[in-house]
C-alpha cells in the first residue's frame, strides 16, 4: 500500500493512476482504495512543489510536469517488472504473453507458420499480433517486440533477422491482359489500372519500388481500388480489377495455376528480408527468448556437391 512518506510509492502510485487514466482501476491493481490513492498524489505534489494530475469529473490528465515525470520514470518502472519477471520465470518453465506488432505480410508468411510450430509445446506462453503498417512506437505503445524490414528498425534496438531476403511481384489475371497490353518497362504502369495500398503514415500510398541494373524507378501508379490489406489486393487482381504490387509469395501458387500472370519480373530485384526488434535496454523473459529462437531465420544448408546460384 502507498505511504505517503515513501516517495517510490507515492510515484509507482501516479505512474499507475496515468497509465490506468482512472483512480478506481489503478487502486484495483495496487489492492489500495481509491482515496489512499489519491491521498499518495496528492502527497507527491505537496512534496514536489508542483501539480502533476488535472482532475476533473470524467477525466483525469497530466500536466506539462507530470507529463514530463510520467515519461521519465514510467520506463524503469516497466524495466524493473521486466527484470523481476524473467527472474521469477526462470525457475519456472517459460510462460507469458509475448505482444508484438507487424505488418500484414509479415505476420501471414513469419509469424504464424513459425510460431505455430513451436507454441504446442509452450501451452503457458501466450502470444498477441497486432497487424499494423504504421511504425509504431513499440516501447510507447507497450508491445514486447516489433517485426519490420531492415532498414526500418531503430539503432537502438536489438534486431533479430527472421525472414531471408524479399522479392516484389507485379500479377494481373489472364482476363486483364486481354484488354490491355503487358508492360514492358515501368513507366508502361501509367496506362493501366492499377491497385493501390493506403499506408497509415501520413495517409499516403506505397509506391512502387523497382531496380534492373542500377537503375533505380520510385513510381507512383494509379486505379480503380485502393486498399490497406495486401490480402484484398491480391483478391482484387484476381478478379481482374487490375494489376497489383504484392510480396512474390502471396502469389507463387496462383502464378503457378496460370490464375496471375507476372509481369516486369526482371525490375523486382531482391531486398533484405524482416527483422524482430525489441528494446536493448530490456533483459528478455524466457517466453521471449523461446519466441526469438522460434522465429531466428537461418540459412538452409546447401547439399554437398551443390552450387551456390
Amino acid at each position: 500500500m502507498p505511504r505517503s512518506n515513501d516517495p517510490f510509492n507515492d510515484v509507482l502510485a501516479f505512474v499507475h493512476v496515468v497509465r490506468e487514466g482512472s483512480f478506481t482501476r489503478a487502486a484495483a491493481l495496487l489492492g489500495v482504495s481509491p482515496g489512499a490513492l489519491s491521498h499518495a498524489i496528492k502527497g507527491l505534489e505537496a512534496r514536489l512543489g508542483v501539480r502533476l494530475l488535472t482532475r476533473t469529473t470524467r477525466k483525469i490528465s497530466t500536466t506539462e510536469m507530470g507529463e514530463r515525470l510520467y515519461a521519465s520514470v514510467s520506463p524503469r518502472f516497466e524495466e524493473i517488472d521486466a527484470e523481476v519477471a524473467a527472474v521469477a520465470e526462470m525457475r519456472d518453465k517459460p510462460a507469458g504473453t509475448i505482444r508484438i506488432t507487424a505488418a500484414e505480410h509479415a505476420a501471414n508468411s513469419v509469424l504464424w507458420p513459425k510460431l505455430s510450430q513451436v507454441l504446442h509445446d509452450y501451452p503457458d506462453i501466450h502470444v498477441e499480433i497486432t497487424v499494423d503498417y504504421a511504425l509504431s512506437d513499440i516501447v510507447s505503445q507497450r508491445f514486447d517486440a516489433g517485426v519490420r524490414l531492415g532498414d526500418q528498425v531503430a539503432k537502438d534496438m536489438i534486431a533479430v533477422r527472421v525472414s531471408p531476403d524479399l522479392r516484389m511481384a507485379v500479377v494481373g489475371s489472364p482476363g486483364y491482359f486481354t484488354k490491355y497490353p503487358k508492360p514492358a518497362t515501368p513507366h508502361d504502369l501509367a496506362q493501366h489500372n492499377c491497385i493501390n495500398l493506403r499506408l497509415p503514415t501520413h495517409g499516403s500510398l506505397l509506391p512502387w519500388d523497382f531496380d534492373k541494373h542500377g537503375k533505380e524507378i520510385n513510381f507512383r501508379v494509379a486505379g480503380q481500388w485502393v486498399f490497406n490489406s495486401t490480402t484484398s489486393i491480391v483478391r482484387a487482381a484476381l478478379a481482374g480489377y487490375g494489376l497489383a504490387f504484392v510480396p512474390e509469395d502471396m502469389v507463387l501458387e496462383d502464378i503457378a495455376a496460370r490464375r496471375l500472370v507476372r509481369v516486369l519480373d526482371d525490375w523486382c530485384q531482391p531486398y533484405p528480408g524482416y527483422y524482430l526488434y525489441y528494446p536493448s535496454r530490456l533483459h528478455p523473459s524466457s517466453a521471449m527468448s523461446v519466441v526469438v529462437e522460434a522465429l531466428r531465420h537461418r540459412e538452409p544448408r546447401r547439399q554437398p556437391g551443390a552450387k551456390k546460384r
